[in-house]
């Protein structure tokens, strides 16, 4: 007890601070869907000082995506919770000495090589936790979609080629006909190109399998084509990209 008293005095004394764990919880909500969760890869999320610079946390958001009802069917506000304790999320507990203004910053979803990118900044008290109700809660903007035939860097012969794609939403909710996220709602497109010249562009329509979409395309010359895969939501200005190449010797 005397040598913590003696601690306590020094510290008043000197103007040291005593550092109190913080903790912190980060959620990800996908633009127009639900939390960017494990079944996605999770979303890489990262914690600095917004001052220095200096990092103070990382890591991936881990959990479920959430309630669907909750999240898209119930009337709320931006001030109505819609994460439930099985929602992706994540957590640090940071030791802090002083107030500090806080950036957290989301990427992803991990299987999207191009995912997005969200951030926001807020100050953060020593012993204050940022726990109740969503937490931290960043919204990605996006849509996942990737191409899978062609073979990017595929070897085909000249006649028809087959474009295929697949399309979720970035917390990996199909987009399907007749859903929540229905198809008929986006414009889905593929744009080939031979060098800067743009040969076609196709609307790909669902197969009726999964979430793939395809349509098939005439070549006949030898070359070297790229394939632009784009889906677009008109009512949100939701946007995803894929690209691929592939050579017809």
């Amino acid at each position: 007890m005397r040598t913590l008293i003696t601690l306590l005095s020094f510290l008043l004394l000197t103007g040291t601070a005593l550092a109190e764990p913080t903790e912190i919880v980060v959620h990800v909500l996908s633009k127009g869907s639900k939390f960017i969760g494990t079944s996605m890869g999770g979303a890489l999320v990262t914690l600095e000082d917004a001052m220095t610079g200096e990092l103070l946390a990382h890591g991936y958001t881990e959990g479920g995506t959430g309630d669907t009802h909750l999240i898209m069917e119930d009337r709320h506000t931006t001030h109505t919770p819609v994460s439930t304790e099985d929602a992706a999320q994540f957590k640090a507990v940071l030791d802090l000495e002083r107030p500090v203004l806080l950036r957290v910053t989301a990427q992803g979803p991990m299987t999207d090589a191009d995912g997005n990118e969200a951030s926001s900044t807020m100050w953060v008290v020593p012993g204050h936790h940022v726990t109740g109700g969503d937490a931290w809660r960043l919204e990605l903007p996006g849509l996942v979609i990737q191409l899978l035939a062609p073979a990017n860097r595929a070897r085909t012969s000249p006649g028809t080629v087959r474009i295929e794609t697949s399309l979720v939403m970035g917390c990996g909710c199909p987009v399907v006909p007749d859903s929540l996220w229905d198809a008929k709602d986006y414009e889905i497109t593929a744009t080939v190109l031979k060098g800067d010249k743009t040969i076609a562009q196709k609307d790909l329509a669902w197969t009726g399998e999964g979430t793939r979409y395809a349509a098939d395309l005439e070549v006949a010359e030898p070359g070297t084509y790229r394939i632009r895969a784009v889906a677009y939501h008109p009512a949100s200005g939701n946007t995803g990209l894929d690209r691929s190449t592939f050579t017809v010797p």
